[in-house]
């Protein structure tokens, strides 16, 4: 792996136009609204028509969801390129860059991998 810092902005700017994508924002605005956002909404109408339950549902789920270690974050970001690649079939441009930081991901836990089990092997 290059830690240059020509590669390391270069890799950032790549990530930042992904992220910023106006479709997968959409998409992750929707991933949101399914594991979070209704809980707001539920919150905010039992609070605004006096419905109890509303309030008790919405408010506990979002109590669920500010615990330490919630997966909520990460079900979020799954259902945001599930939906992108259902909605957004042909953007290619956003699923190539998606599947080279997988496919770099992979090869640098690899690497990690190898490096590990390495030091193990050279200690016994």
């Amino acid at each position: 792996m290059d830690f240059s810092r020509r590669n390391i902005k270069e890799k950032l700017k790549k990530i930042a136009r992904f992220i910023f994508n106006p479709r997968l924002l959409l998409c992750f605005g929707i991933a949101w609204m399914i594991t979070n956002g209704w809980c707001y909404i539920l919150t905010a109408l039992g609070k605004l028509f006096d419905i109890t339950w509303m309030m008790v549902v919405g408010a506990s789920y979002a109590g669920l969801l500010w615990l330490p270690f919630t997966p909520e974050k990460l079900l979020t970001v799954v259902i945001a390129i599930f939906l992108l690649k259902l909605i957004f079939p042909h953007d290619k441009n956003t699923l190539a860059v998606l599947h080279e930081e997988y496919e770099d991901a992979k090869l640098g836990i690899k690497k990690l991998w190898k490096k590990v089990f390495r030091k193990k092997d050279t200690q016994k």
